[in-house]
């Protein structure tokens, strides 16, 4: 990790001298070509990408990696903009992404590397075990405001969500909410690190996290078992429900490159899909897609 976090900066110096062009880049030190791959995107993907680039480093010592974090819409906008080699993608590619990316020459190339299940997450004081996707969505939206109305006590709802350039945000707002737009209400969090903080310290919040975050958090906070409709069981989050498809908030988690990876890059993500590279996906608790 330290060699990853000291060849971070290293990086960022080298790609602001090369004018932050895209692109795998070359520089020779007084021993060797290093090459460098520059990471950027999901913040749900950011511990694992850093996983990953830790442990292939220490075994290609003429490569450095980048990571950074900022979220799915900010990494995608770094591939158009040709400031990143890869881009990290808890969402898919938008349409009118893919169409800015045709107009600029580019070809957004898709490789899902691993899954993972959204945990909605209380504060373990609060009474309430399970939800269903109808009245978390029903939260989210405005509709419910007390927790009175699922069950619980009178006391207000506390909404927790990502910032609207989060991976995690758009798909929980199609896939809970039915696309209907957030309650104003909602406090906007700048990481998952933050909702984490948050529900732990407020017994009424309510938020959503990558499967990964819910399960390191351990007993700070509680994942809600999840029932598909009012009269289906309560499924909770686990790399076990995810692969079996029972979970049914989960989603792929990509690398987005532009066209066909090449040279290390391609290295690199041979790495990630292979049984090591996937050991550090279900090491790091998500779900891995090959193994």
């Amino acid at each position: 990790m330290k060699r990853m976090i000291s060849t971070i900066s290293l990086a960022l110096l080298t790609l602001v001298l090369m004018s932050n062009c895209g692109g795998e880049k070359e520089s020779k030190n007084e021993t060797a070509t290093v090459k460098y791959i520059s990471i950027k995107g999901s913040d749900t993907m950011v511990h694992l990408a850093s996983n990953w680039a830790e442990v292939y480093m220490d075994t290609h010592k003429d490569v450095d990696i980048s990571v950074t974090g900022g979220g799915s819409g900010t990494g995608i906008a770094a591939l158009l903009n040709g400031t990143t080699d890869i881009c990290i993608a808890s969402r898919r590619i938008k349409s009118t992404e893919e169409k800015l990316a045709l107009e600029k020459g580019l070809a957004p190339n898709e490789i899902v590397t691993s899954r993972d299940g959204i945990a909605v997450v209380v504060n373990p004081a609060n009474p309430i075990s399970e939800l269903s996707i109808e009245q978390i969505g029903k939260m989210y939206t405005g509709a419910y405001t007390s927790w009175k109305e699922v069950g619980g006590p009178d006391e207000p709802i506390v909404i927790l969500s990502r910032e609207s350039s989060s991976g995690t945000y758009v798909f929980f707002q199609k896939r809970v909410m039915n696309k209907k737009d957030y309650t104003q209400e909602a406090l906007l969090m700048p990481s998952t690190a933050a909702i984490i903080q948050s529900v732990a310290q407020d017994t009424w919040a309510i938020g959503y996290v990558g499967l990964g975050y819910g399960t390191q958090a351990g007993e700070k906070v509680k994942m809600l078992g999840i029932k598909d409709a009012a009269d289906t069981p309560a499924i909770s989050a686990s790399v076990a429900t995810v692969q079996d498809d029972t979970y049914s908030i989960a989603r792929p988690l990509h690398f987005y490159t532009n066209g066909t990876p090449t040279g290390a890059t391609k290295d690199f993500i041979d790495f990630v899909l292979s049984e090591d590279g996937q050991a550090i996906v279900m090491e790091a608790g998500y779900v891995p897609v090959n193994y």
